[in-house]
């Protein structure tokens, strides 16, 4: 019998008259929201505009989840393409189904793209976004509770997860280990240390998002074996743990040979973002202090030296005047 678990939620969509609410799709746009937050800030710290981060995910966001959803069908290309699949199927990304290798390689194509248009460089903008992206998968592992999906092995802990018995698709109820869970807390995990190393390195030229790759793939390389889910194999490894180690070293490689060749931080992230930061200082100043730093003040009459040059000109005229009157009245008749 068990004492204690995580319950599963009895449903994972609430309709609000024809509208579906579904659980999986609030837990990926408050990840979202939540990354692009933390994301601006730090933006805003590093001397960028704010704002900045939110116009570029406007490119990088779609991207990523065509690139997540991408990497699910392919990878996991059964239901869809496979005997009695259905091809229409793989457009429902609201079912779950989304691939985080997939959805940070075309995501940052669409990051490229938008840092271009704006002339930033891409590494410090990954920089700048990678806690966020931590937290952003955090929140997003939630959708996998609401979906009852990609548990891990049978177990009796007091933390296990309890899923209901649904036979259409296969699902034996039971207490699993919640994968999703040990995930959320990890990625949680991997912002702070992220954010901590950046403080303490001032890390740059993308070593922070290399930082949050490398330490994101360590944990999910553990967590993925836990899992019990259909996975393709390879040397008798699922294929997602391959993925992580290969991102894993990959990640290392590159925070090694960039703090080599280009050390330090970079100086200007966006251009034109401390001109336009002082120019807005400049406007928002007291009048009394613009005017003063412009020396445009205009200075009072002095009309205290000029009474003070008037009342010495009368005294002046006042004793030579006198010197003269004794004068002429000196002289014998």
């Amino acid at each position: 019998m068990d004492l204690a678990f995580i319950p599963s939620p009895s449903v994972g969509v609430v309709h609000l008259g024809p509208i579906p609410l579904r659980g999986y799709a609030f837990c990926i746009i408050i990840g979202v929201f939540l990354g692009v937050w933390l994301g601006n800030k730090r933006w805003v710290q590093r001397g960028g505009r704010s704002g900045t981060v939110a116009d570029i995910a406007v490119w990088a966001v779609p991207f990523g989840l065509v690139g997540g959803r991408l990497y699910h069908v392919i990878t996991t290309y059964e239901p869809y393409f496979g005997k009695g699949g259905h091809p229409l199927d793989a457009f429902k990304v609201w079912e779950g189904g989304l691939g985080i290798w997939g959805a940070v390689a075309l995501g940052a194509v669409g990051a490229w793209i938008g840092c271009r248009r704006r002339g930033i460089p891409l590494p410090a903008y990954c920089d700048a976004l990678a806690p966020g992206l931590a937290i952003g998968q955090a929140i997003g592992r939630w959708g996998n509770w609401f979906n009852q999906e990609l548990y891990g092995r049978p177990t009796d802990v007091p933390w296990a997860l309890k899923i209901s018995d649904d036979p259409a698709i296969g699902r034996i109820g039971g207490t699993y280990h919640p994968t999703f869970l040990y995930e959320c807390l990890w990625c949680l995990g991997v912002a702070a240390l992220v954010i901590w190393a950046d403080k303490r390195f001032r890390l740059g030229h993308g070593r922070a998002f290399a930082l949050y790759v490398a330490a994101y793939c360590a944990g999910r390389a553990w967590i993925e074996e836990m899992r019990v889910d259909e996975a393709h194999h390879i040397l008798g490894l699922r294929l997602n743990v391959w993925t992580a180690l290969i991102g894993l070293v990959l990640a290392v490689l590159y925070m090694i040979i960039s703090s080599r060749r280009v050390p330090g931080r970079e100086e200007v992230v966006e251009p034109g973002a401390q001109e336009a930061l002082a120019g807005a200082d400049a406007d928002g100043a007291p009048e009394g202090a613009k005017e003063a730093a412009d020396g445009s003040v205009e200075k009072e009459p002095d009309t205290a030296g000029k009474d003070a040059e008037a009342e010495g000109e009368d005294a002046t005229s006042g004793a030579e005047g006198g010197a003269k009157t004794a004068g002429s009245g000196g002289k014998k008749s």
